[in-house]
Formats: structure tokens, sequence, C-alpha cells
């Protein structure tokens, strides 16, 4: 009895030690995954805006998904100026100081094999954002009283020379993808990720909410496009975007944008987008400059509040992000879609968007299964809903006032 005792204490004992050196804790069913900084990117130039180490939260991968490797960019908008980057590096976007340390991982990042079942047992990493430029930019600005380090490209580098010994460098399939801003620089990155991996790896990329269009707001400007150039000559971004991409136009600062750096991606993409993405609604279409007088503030709220005038403006938008997508992917059994009618910004890591009993779905396929199919060859996948407001599957995820019974509130992931 006493020996018996012993060693169920002894086997308790073990439990606790393992369960506090472990850096993945389960609570109340949520998987949350520590972060891990970058020990030595402080030698290569590797900064945070504010000068804080770069991070990661990984978990690791068993089973049949040991030597497969998810890599997920976080977003979170951009700053373009000296005065929003400074307020940028003195908060998460712009200094890991800031940043949660652990991080939940759900969606594409789940290891639940009912609730992410094509990528649940691989090894899935957080690219955590705090750049500024979509892991982009590469200069520095230094006025004697402030410093701000503009370093994204050296970032991404650091994290992926990190990543490699830790078993990347031996990896069979990995799949590139990001959210927003995160959802951008995939398309900055994919190929040279591609490039870095051993040549017979299945290496492909996927962007959710990341297809910014350059596109004309209500008032005829380009708000976007402005934003966008001035970033560009502001963080040194210039020199890293796709050269091909650079040689085809004259305005190259363009290349920021995913519809002139797509037709230029040679490895496999997946576009995940709504073709009323909320963040471009309410920033690039109408920006608030474009509508002082807040004549679409109802619309911008609960869409069913919008007036005729406002829905055809919708769906000239939607035709538009479509028409910019056809001519990389009408032709290519390669590439793969899934564009819904959803008021939403970002699909990926909500479950319950990404697989749930009542998530989305076009022609009855849900964000998980499309994606799946096209990543592992099943099928063509490529599914493109119907105008709203055809779809009901929607979870229409709008910044918006409590009372809208219909409209969940988002604190949406990509203002500036």
């Amino acid at each position: 009895m006493v020996k018996n005792t012993k060693a169920a204490s002894i086997i308790i004992l073990l439990l606790a030690l393992l369960s506090c050196a472990s850096a993945n804790v389960l609570r109340n069913d949520r998987l949350l995954v520590e972060m891990t900084l970058v020990q030595d990117a402080e030698a290569h130039g590797a900064l945070c805006l504010d000068g804080s180490l770069p991070a990661y939260h990984l978990h690791t991968g068993f089973g049949a998904g040991e030597q497969n490797w998810l890599l997920q960019f976080e977003g979170g908008g951009w700053c373009n100026d000296i005065p929003s980057c400074l307020d940028r590096a003195k908060e998460r976007r712009g200094s890991t100081t800031y940043m949660s340390k652990e991080e939940v991982f759900s969606g594409i990042l789940s290891n639940n094999a009912t609730l992410n079942p094509d990528f649940y047992n691989w090894n899935r990493v957080k690219l955590r954002y705090c750049d500024g430029a979509s892991f982009s930019g590469n200069s520095m600005f230094d006025d004697g009283n402030s410093k701000l380090y503009f370093r994204g490209q050296l970032i991404w580098e650091a994290i992926i020379q990190d990543l490699l010994p830790k078993g990347l460098g031996n990896a069979h399939k990995a799949l590139l993808s990001g959210c927003s801003a995160g959802g951008l620089a995939t398309f900055l990155h994919c190929d040279s990720f591609a490039n870095t991996l051993p040549s017979n790896a299945s290496v492909k990329c996927m962007s959710d909410a990341g297809f910014f269009l350059d596109e004309e707001d209500i008032s005829k400007n380009r708000t976007q496009r402005s934003f966008f150039e001035n970033l560009v000559s502001l963080q040194g971004v210039e020199q890293n975007l796709n050269q091909n991409c650079t040689s085809s136009l004259n305005d190259t600062k363009l290349c920021f944008f995913p519809q002139y750096a797509l037709r230029h991606i040679t490895t496999p993409y997946f576009i995940l987008n709504t073709a009323y993405d909320v963040y471009q609604f309410h920033h690039i279409l109408v920006p608030p400059s474009a509508d002082p007088h807040g004549h679409w503030n109802r619309c911008k709220v609960n869409p069913a509040a919008c007036n005729p005038e406002q829905l055809a403006v919708l769906q000239d938008f939607r035709k538009d992000m479509i028409a910019a997508l056809y001519p990389t992917f009408k032709n290519s059994n390669r590439q793969g879609m899934f564009i819904n009618s959803c008021f939403a910004h970002c699909q990926s890591e909500s479950q319950d968007t990404w697989l749930a009993d009542d998530s989305p779905r076009v022609h009855n396929k849900t964000i998980a299964e499309t994606v799946g199919n096209w990543y592992y060859s099943r099928m063509v996948a490529k599914e493109i809903d119907r105008p709203y407001p055809s779809d009901d599957s929607c979870h229409n995820l709008i910044p918006g006032t409590q009372g809208h019974s219909t409209i969940q509130i988002l604190d949406v992931d990509g203002a500036r």
C-alpha cells in the first residue's frame, strides 16, 4: 500500500512538472500557445517599431503532420507617417512588450481534428505583427529624440531563420497564410518562402481578407493608393517588392497592392475574401474623408439599411474584386478561392467562420473544406457566392451599435 501511494505521488509530481514545462495550455477547451522571442534578432537588425524583439507562437505538430508547417501572419493595419508610427510603437501593434504572451489557437490554427481536419496536427505558427508595413520594410527613423525601426522584412527573415532548425527546413508540406495586413504579407513573401524550403516540398500560400483593391472611393479619389504609396516610401518597402511586378509598372509602389503582385507569383495561391469586406467598405470604398456628412453611417452599421444607390455601389465593388481575380484564376486549377457575400473581415482564425455547424458556406461548402480541397488537390476549389443578400449563412461581422440583433459586434482588426 505504501509503495502504491509513493508511486502514485511520483506520477502526480511528474505530470505536474510536465504541465508546468509545457508551452501550450488548454484552458476551458481553448488552446493557448506561449510566445517565443527571436533572441538573436537584434544582431540582424530585426526589431519591432520600438526596438523590442520580434516574436511568434509555435504549437508543435504531431503524428502524420509532424513534418508539415503552417505559418500565419498576424494582421493589424499599417502606419504610413511618423506620428502614427510613433503612436503604434507604444502599443501591441508596434511592440512585443505590450503584446499578450499567450495566443488562442483556433480555426485554421486549432489542434482539434474535428474543428480543423486538414491542418490540426501540423506545426502551426503565428507570426506577431509589430512593424506596421506587412513585414516588408527596411529603414529607420531617428531625429535625435525618437527612433523607429521599420524592419518588417528583416523580422520575417529572422523568424524563418529561427524556425528552419526547428524542423521547417525539412518540411514536407507548408502553407503560408495570414489575415488582413497579414494576408497582404503573404503576397509579398509567398515565392521567397517557397524558395527557402526543400525543392520537393509542397508549398502553397493563402490570403485571408488581404486582397485589398486599388479602388476609387465614392468621391473618385484613390485614398488607399495614396496611403500605401506613403507607407512604401516611409518604410523602405519598394526594394522588397516583387521585381517582376515593379519592372512591369511605371508606378512601382502599386506592387504593394495584391492585385498587381498576384499575377507575378508562381506558387499556388488561395484567396479567401468576402466580396463586401468591411475594412475595405469602411476605409477604401467609403473612407471618412469621402463621406464627411455621414450619409453612409447607417449603411455601414447595417447593410439592410443601405438605400438602392448605396447597394449599387457595393455591388460594383464586388464586381471589381471578382474582375481583379479572374485573369489569374480562370484557367488554373492550381489556384483556389472562396469569395462569399458576407460583411466580414478575416474568417480563417475564428472557429465560427472556419468550420462550425452554422459557419458560412458557398455551394454548401465551408471555408475549411474548400481550403483543404484546394491544398490537397482533392477537387477544383473555386467558390464564388451570389451577390448580397442571397447568402443566409453569413456571420456579418461589422462594427455596429448594440441593439442590432442580427449584427455581431467586431473591433475590426485593421484600423490604421
